[in-house]
């Protein structure tokens, strides 16, 4: 039997699937905590990169979100062009090239010399790499998704799919983590130094591991019977029909997307405009924040197998919805107490992971097998190039120009109203039904 065989009956044997989803998401882990890292020390990669003489440290922020934008429109692309190396060719190559792209991407980073060492071509070259990491990180999610909902056992799909945003979870709180003890442990100039480049230079190991996993990868069988067009999600492969599902997915998820930005990485470079928050208690905030993400992915995942897609994600896009401008008046508030601060920034995160939970699980459903690394990929790709990939430089230029600090709570608010709209056309029992 060939490295990419399989006989039908292991996609329900516990090791198998257990292979399958550990190999799945362990490139997201690398992904997600360079962008972690990346939103965390924005600040000082805007003074070392972005910051020309004369210019102001509001102008470099700019640009550094700019750069950090740009990476998520390159996704889409990925989306593309890996998602048909997946869906054509099998799950394993395409994850493969990924996790590799990503990983040197991201290592040459922690090398790059500043601005002040070899001048203009410094943003440039860091813009660069930010877009080849674009590039990977859109073959992703749909390659991932893929592998672990089609080897999910029955009725587990939700669980098996809510681990890979438990994986973006870990990576940005890992990253953020990161990121807050090396402002803790190191004096500002030595942080601004040469400090900033070791969150990094660490993604090589975790990126040898998750390449290690991948290269022994089992591609999952196809279905054993031709499936109807119900348990296809209802999608013929047409290019108008895939193209109208794209659309549908990302209005499902553009609350996810928006919110989940604005709460798990814009936060600590935002949190900074607000008087008497320094950079530690603005990366402290994020870490907090990520805990409450990752510790309601995998419950709402679960809850979602019982009840279906539509209650939960509902749950969480109307939270935000209603919630997102009470919270965020709390963490400006300079009477708050550190509970309120924390229970706050806890809620926000919990919210975000009920729509993260089930998503991927959600969007695996929507997509036929021989398009579903694609299908879904992309409508990930474009709802985070729209309104992940533009959250920061969007509210940190609607602040500059309407001096509103409230901002960052209208965003993510409405992005989420918008999704309520498309998740309540979300079929109940499609959860019930097995992937086509």
């Amino acid at each position: 039997m060939g490295p990419l065989e399989l006989r039908p009956a292991d996609v329900r044997r516990p090791s198998s699937s257990r292979r399958a989803l550990l190999a799945g998401s362990v490139g997201n882990l690398v992904e997600w905590y360079e962008f972690g890292v990346y939103g965390s020390l924005a600040t000082v990669i805007a003074a070392n990169f972005f910051r020309s003489e004369g210019s102001g440290g509001a102008e470099a922020l700019v640009a550094t979100y700019a750069s950090f934008a740009l990476a998520f429109f390159f996704r889409p692309v990925g989306a593309v062009v890996f998602g048909r190396l997946g869906d054509r060719l099998g799950r394993r190559p395409a994850l493969v090239v990924v996790v590799g792209l990503m990983t040197l991407a991201t290592v040459m980073i922690g090398l790059l010399p500043t601005r002040a060492a070899i001048g203009a071509a410094a943003p440039w070259l860091l813009t660069l790499l930010r877009a080849l990491q674009g590039l990977s990180a859109g073959g992703e999610f749909g390659g991932a998704v893929s592998l672990m909902t089609e080897y999910a056992p029955v009725g587990r799909r939700g669980l098996y799919g809510a681990w890979q945003s438990f994986t973006v979870a870990l990576g940005l709180l890992t990253g953020a983590g990161t990121a807050a003890a090396l402002a803790s442990a190191l004096p500002a100039e030595a942080l601004y130094a040469w400090g900033w480049r070791i969150p990094f230079l660490l993604a090589l190991p975790l990126g040898a591991v998750a390449l290690w996993l991948r290269t022994a990868l089992d591609e999952p069988p196809p279905p054993s019977a031709a499936p109807s067009a119900a348990q296809s999600g209802g999608v013929p492969v047409g290019p108008r029909e895939l193209a109208r599902s794209v659309v549908l997915g990302i209005g499902r998820i553009m609350g996810w997307s928006a919110a989940g930005y604005t709460f798990l990485v814009v936060l600590p470079s935002y949190l900074q405009t607000t008087p008497g928050t320094s950079l530690r208690e603005a990366l402290l905030a994020t870490a907090l924040a990520n805990v409450g993400f990752a510790a309601s992915i995998l419950p709402a995942g679960a809850l979602s197998d019982r009840i279906g897609r539509r209650p939960v994600m509902l749950g969480g896009a109307l939270g935000v919805t209603v919630l997102a401008l009470p919270l965020l008046h709390v963490l400006q508030s300079p009477g708050a107490s550190p509970w309120s601060r924390t229970g706050a920034v806890l809620l926000a995160g919990a919210l975000v992971g009920l729509m993260a939970g089930p998503g991927p699980a959600m969007l695996a459903e929507m997509f036929p097998r021989r398009v579903r690394c694609t299908g879904l990929g992309l409508a990930y790709a474009l709802a985070g190039a729209v309104f992940s990939g533009c959250a920061g430089l969007v509210i940190t230029a609607m602040i500059a120009r309407t001096g509103d600090t409230s901002v960052p709570a209208y965003y993510a608010a409405g992005a989420c109203a918008l999704s309520c709209c498309a998740l309540l056309g979300l079929r109940g029992g499609g959860h019930r039904e097995p992937l086509g």
